[in-house]
């Protein structure tokens, strides 16, 4: 019973070493984290970049008041006149409200104008904001690598995933040093637009 006993436990034994020795072929976690949102902030490209989109911001700002205002004030216009119109009779009356149709018509045209072009301003803005991360990313993630590789780590995370961390992990600084240098700057235009297919 002792040998049968014995040689259970061995077999139970051996059965268990190579499922241990699986487990301990996966290597310890070696995390480092970044603060990316303070990297987009601070990096030197970013600002750059931030100063010019906010510079276009403005000036959309003001040409959608440039567009908007003389559209209120025909508007308002339009208003006294279907007023005054309202207290005219017969043909005066028919006259009177078959020009406020046409100025009516116009006035529906310039604004429809007005918002295709504003339109198309914040499109050139989203997809230049677009441009500018596309350009960080292309250099920010490998210098997040190369960092990882530097302290030897296996996984970054961002510090928005983090509950809790030691002070000695976060290389944000690094990270952040190492994108000032290797990207001075960025271009602040729209994405390039795909071409359409062309047909057969």
């Amino acid at each position: 019973m002792n040998k049968l006993t014995c040689g259970a436990a061995l077999a139970a034994l051996s059965l268990a070493v190579p499922g241990a020795a699986l487990a301990q072929r996966a290597p310890a976690a070696a995390i480092i984290v970044v603060d990316t949102e303070r990297v987009y902030r601070e990096c030197n490209a970013c600002r750059a970049a931030q100063t010019q989109l906010q510079s276009q911001i403005t000036a959309a700002q003001q040409r959608a008041q440039a567009l908007g205002q003389p559209i209120q004030s025909e508007s308002q216009s339009l208003e006294q006149a279907a007023r005054a119109a309202a207290n005219q009779q017969g043909a005066a009356r028919t006259a009177a409200e078959a020009s406020l149709q046409q100025r009516l018509t116009a006035l529906q045209a310039r604004q429809n104008s007005a918002n295709q072009e504003l339109a198309r301003l914040e499109e050139n803005i989203q997809s230049s904001r677009a441009n500018v991360v596309r350009q960080i990313n292309v250099r920010l993630n490998p210098i997040i690598s190369q960092v990882m590789t530097a302290r030897g780590a296996n996984l970054a995370l961002d510090t928005s995933a983090t509950l809790a961390r030691a002070q000695g992990m976060d290389v944000t600084a690094e990270v952040l040093a190492a994108l000032n240098q290797q990207l001075p700057s960025v271009t602040v235009t729209p994405l390039p637009r795909q071409q359409a297919p062309t047909g057969r």
